[in-house]
């Protein structure tokens, strides 16, 4: 620390109790000055000889009042008045950064100019101030925190402001150039650990971090930070990342328990100021998209304005491929029964798409963050952890038994256009979802599972899926059924399926639990048993059989013995179309042998098969259209 001794003579001050000073000296004091709650008995001379202030106050002191004089405005109170007093006798007083403001302050209050003697207070200070302490980096960050008590003095002398230009000057200088100490504790960017993939190794690291200042600007209070920060991006010299990369540590450092999602004590309203001050700094893309939601977690519970929340949505919506299920389980406001705020994941979700279709950002509307361009569509690859995530995160809400099932579809069909190699994130969230909504309708258990295609599950899914007893029997027999085909296939691609499997499935040849078409609604309450499950297998296998010798019987037949073949083949599927049939109407028939069928929903084996005829002649004009 930069430091500046004034004067040469022994310190004759004196203490006498706890509001009395003076000086020690043969001749008797002539003046008495009240600073604040501190009585000084001086003398006049040495003070009035370097001080216009205090000539005029003692000129115009009344006979009454005995030469007392009452000052209580002055910046610093009795301890920058007592060196300055001191400055006045000439005796020794040193000036450092913690005293040299209020000093400064103090003696041009007192009107010490060069007008009144040469080298006067003012003037020393002045030259300390430019030559050492705003030469120095970490004596101009103690001499900014202390003018926040000596304002609007310090403001209008511009010690602020030189400060301000001297910290955000050195915070942007070539790091090649950083000859001075500071804090660092934190770890280094990519690029200064040789982890950066633009880096080709040939050029010389840099010993110096990028971010080398930031933690040294953390103890600066919210409006001076503010400030600096603002000046330094101004400068344009230092990167977003850098930015960004101050702005979470100063937030982490500044409010207490942010990084477990929490807000520990504390004051709200500076709390609220400091998260949307960060919010209003940060650079678009310089922070991890989990930081981002620390801060709306943070701005929920401290009640910010939705104009922040509304930004910080944005910014998130811009980088929701990086989050983590964790980052996005936002606890519910305290008066709802649900444990997540879904809402607020909705929305993000939903700005999320709105990207892939909206253009650039509206230049018309004018806002008091700065207007930030985005991409007009999404990447596969973006829309693919978008969609397991959302998958993790529904898995995750799931396990709440005071979730809606609307709520639960809503959230699962904004991403269910996007591209996703497997279904079997959508599987594991709609077991636990079952799991824990035992008591749902056959309706909503249908819009459950319609969305699911089980044409994308991996053998091990359809492997639990097909033992799972929470599943509709529906749903397990086109788990059995695209199981046994791609197995009859040799690979993990569906095979076209004749008309017999095509009738057992919802939607004739989509294939796909997420059908329109309308089905009874035994098939979605029943569940299968072993032995269903069991006797289902050995008919689909019966039936992939005779696939195959009809692929046989193709290949060796000519064009003339075409029609007849064909013949062979319609009566072989519509054999096995039978034979299905004869095995879905025994499993319905079990179930109501077992008293798990509903009055509504009786029906007979035969006309069980007629209404689904209806649904295959359907699905098959369809599927030829």
């Amino acid at each position: 620390m930069k430091f500046m001794k004034l004067g040469s003579k022994p310190d004759f001050f004196q203490t006498e109790g706890d509001n009395i000073r003076y000086v020690a000296t043969e001749l008797g004091t002539d003046v008495a000055i009240n600073v604040g709650d501190v009585k000084f008995y001086l003398h006049k001379f040495p003070l009035l000889s370097k001080s216009a202030r205090l000539q005029k106050l003692v000129a115009t002191t009344n006979d009454d009042n005995g030469d007392e004089i009452h000052i209580h405005d002055i910046p610093g109170g009795p301890a920058a008045f007592e060196i300055c007093a001191k400055f006045c006798y000439g005796m020794t007083v040193t000036l450092n950064a913690y005293n040299v403001v209020a000093t400064r302050c103090a003696a041009e209050y007192l009107e010490m100019y060069e007008t009144v003697e040469k080298g006067n207070l003012v003037y020393k200070v002045e030259v300390f101030l430019s030559s050492s302490i705003f030469q120095s980096w970490k004596d101009s960050i103690i001499v900014l925190q202390t003018t926040r008590s000596l304002l609007p003095w310090a403001e209008e002398l511009k010690v602020v402001s030189h400060c301000l230009d001297s910290i955000a000057s050195k915070a942007t200088i070539d790091t090649s150039k950083v000859e001075w100490s500071y804090s660092y504790n934190h770890k280094k960017l990519p690029s200064e650990n040789g982890n950066d993939p633009l880096w080709n190794g040939v050029g010389k690291q840099q010993m110096v971090p990028k971010d080398w200042w930031v933690e040294d600007l953390c103890g600066l209070q919210l409006d001076l930070y503010k400030r600096v920060i603002t000046i330094i991006k101004t400068k344009g010299k230092i990167s977003a990342d850098v930015i960004g990369e101050a702005l979470n540590a100063y937030t982490v450092r500044r409010l207490s328990g942010i990084s477990k999602g929490m807000i520990q004590g504390g004051d709200v309203v500076k709390n609220r100021s400091l998260v949307e001050t960060v919010i209003y700094l940060l650079p678009t893309g310089s922070v991890p998209c989990s930081f981002l939601l620390k801060l709306l977690k943070a701005a929920i519970l401290l009640e910010c304005g939705e104009m922040e929340k509304s930004e910080l949505m944005r910014r998130i919506s811009q980088q929701l491929e990086e989050a983590t299920v964790s980052d996005l389980l936002i606890r519910a406001p305290a008066e709802e029964e649900m444990m997540y705020d879904v809402d607020m994941v909705h929305r993000l979700i939903e700005e999320f798409v709105v990207r892939d279709q909206s253009a650039q950002t509206d230049p018309s509307l004018e806002t008091e963050f700065q207007e930030i361009k985005t991409p007009r569509f999404l990447s596969d690859t973006s829309k693919v952890k978008v969609a397991k995530l959302v998958d993790g995160y529904l898995t995750e809400i799931g396990r709440d038994p005071n979730l809606p099932v609307s709520k639960f579809v809503s959230l699962a069909e904004m991403v269910s256009s996007f591209p996703r190699s497997s279904h079997d994130g959508v599987y594991r969230a709609i077991d636990m979802f079952l799991k824990e909504h035992p008591g749902i309708t056959k309706s909503e258990k249908k819009r459950v599972c319609k969305l699911m295609d089980c044409r994308k599950l991996s053998a091990e899914a359809c492997t639990h899926a097909v033992q799972n007893e929470r599943l509709p029997l529906r749903v397990v027999v086109q788990v059995l059924f695209f199981e046994q085909a791609r197995a009859s296939a040799g690979g993990n691609s569906t095979p076209d399926l004749h008309g017999s499997i095509r009738a057992l499935l919802p939607g004739g040849s989509h294939g796909s639990s997420r059908s329109t078409t309308t089905n009874t609604e035994e098939d979605w309450d029943a569940v299968p048993t072993a032995e269903e499950i069991k006797a289902l297998k050995g008919e689909i296998s019966t039936l992939r059989l005779g696939d195959s010798n009809e692929g046989v019987g193709n290949d060796r037949n000519d064009l003339h013995g075409a029609k007849n073949q064909s013949e062979k083949v319609a009566a072989s599927k519509m054999k096995g179309l039978l034979m299905s049939k004869k095995i879905l109407s025994k499993l319905w028939s079990n179930k109501e042998r077992n008293g798990e069928s509903s009055s509504d929903t009786s029906e007979s084996p035969s006309s069980i098969n007629a209404e689904e005829t209806k649904s295959h002649s359907r699905s098959r004009r369809r599927s030829l259209s």
